[in-house]
Formats: C-alpha cells, sequence, structure tokens
C-alpha cells in the first residue's frame, strides 16, 4: 500500500471518514523500474527534482505548502494547489521530505475524469498500473496555534463538506467551523480541496527496494511518525 494510500485509510477510520470506495490501488508490480523508458523516466526526475527542489525552502519558493506530519514511512507532504495535473515530470503535484528537510520522494497527479475514469494515464514510459485512483475528493486544513506553531493532518470528506454548504471549488474556513471541527475561522491557515485523482508516487532518494517501493529502509521516521492523522 503507498504512502498516500495508507495516509488516506487512516483518515478512513476518522470521525469525517471517506465515501466509501474513495481509493483504488493498483495491480502489484515490481518496486524497481522495468525496461528503459521507467529506468529513464526514474533516473530524469531523480536527477531534475534533487537539484530544484533539495529543500523544502526550495519547495515553498516554488509554491509548494506542507500540509501533513511526519508519516509511517518518514516523509512530510508538501503540496503545489497550482499543479493537480502534472504536465510533465517537471511539474509533481507534492514533494516529500523528511524530518531533516532532506528530499524524499514525489507524488504526480491527474485529474480524475469521467473520460479517464476507467483506465489510468498511459504517459512518461511509466507502467499505467503504477497509477492509483483517488475516487473522491477531500479537504485538508492547517491549523495556526496560538504560540505561532501549526497543527498538521486535518482533513474532512468532500462529500461531508459539501453536506454542510460548502464548495470544493472555493473550500472556505466558515464551513469548517459550522462543520464543528473548528472554532474560529482565524485558526485556519490553508484549506484545500484534494480533488479526486490518479496519482503516481516513487523515491527520489535512493531506495534499495526501488524507487515505486512502499517504504524505504535507508530513511528512519522518528518515534513519533505516524502520531498524527496524516
Amino acid at each position: 500500500m503507498k504512502r498516500a494510500l495508507f495516509a488516506l485509510t487512516l483518515f478512513a477510520f476518522s470521525a469525517f471518514a471517506l465515501d466509501a470506495g474513495a481509493i483504488a490501488a493498483a495491480p502489484k508490480i515490481s518496486d524497481k523500474p522495468v525496461g528503459a523508458a521507467e529506468t529513464a523516466f526514474v533516473q530524469s526526475v531523480q536527477t531534475d527534482l534533487n537539484s530544484r527542489f533539495a529543500t523544502p525552502a526550495d519547495a515553498e519558493k516554488a509554491g509548494f505548502v506542507r500540509y501533513t506530519n511526519e508519516d509511517k514511512t518518514g516523509a512530510i507532504s508538501y503540496v503545489n494547489l497550482q499543479q493537480w495535473n502534472s504536465a510533465d515530470p517537471q511539474h509533481p503535484s507534492q514533494l516529500w521530505y523528511d524530518v531533516n528537510g532532506h528530499l524524499l520522494g514525489v507524488d504526480y497527479s491527474i485529474l480524475l475524469t469521467d473520460a479517464n475514469s476507467s483506465a489510468p494515464p498511459h504517459i512518461w514510459g511509466v507502467n499505467p498500473a503504477r497509477w492509483f485512483k483517488v475516487g473522491h475528493a477531500h479537504v485538508h486544513y492547517v491549523l495556526k496555534n496560538a504560540d505561532g506553531s501549526m497543527k498538521y493532518g486535518l482533513a474532512v470528506s468532500g462529500a461531508k463538506f459539501t453536506a454542510a454548504g460548502g464548495s470544493l471549488t472555493d473550500p472556505q474556513a466558515a464551513t469548517l467551523v459550522k462543520m464543528g471541527v473548528v472554532k474560529d475561522p482565524a485558526t485556519v491557515a490553508q484549506v484545500f480541496t484534494f480533488p479526486a485523482q490518479w496519482n503516481l508516487e516513487l523515491w527520489v532518494t535512493p531506495n534499495p527496494l526501488g524507487a515505486f517501493a512502499d517504504t524505504n529502509p535507508l530513511v528512519h521516521p522518528t518515534k513519533n511518525a505516524g502520531s498524527g492523522a496524516m
């Protein structure tokens, strides 16, 4: 199970569960690149992204924002809300870093539509079976604590958000207040919709298990990893 699937599965068991059937994983294939095309893709991505996004500061400068805690794989995720449709391998939708700020991996995403819902993307020389489907939208938010620190890893299902009168195209903190999950809208530092999508993940740091593996034995999560919702 991929790291994003694991995070969303945890979320599915929270009080604000995802709609049933929101996540569908691809069939299991080798975690190492298969063939010349996949090998070239992985190598090019690792070279490019490590040079441009070596630190979280590099990611933030390019428009990425943090939205999760450290998960059980040791990854903290940053998302670019303007890049849900990854036009090419140079434009990932998410980057992941460890607690020391080292780049670990990346997500690419293609928005889910009626036209592409039955078959995963067949692009960049990557086996289509490596893409997995997040079938329904959900809403993430980040809270600012009184001491200025941030609380990450918070989310509600898109269905519950819209049922409370919220808009997935323009989510507002006021809806979270109406739902009773936030007391003061002024404490909401970030709120955004994670849209339904096809998603592809890979490690850009060396991984002896393969770039497409679920975990990485060379990454050592802290004792607090996975303690939050995401």
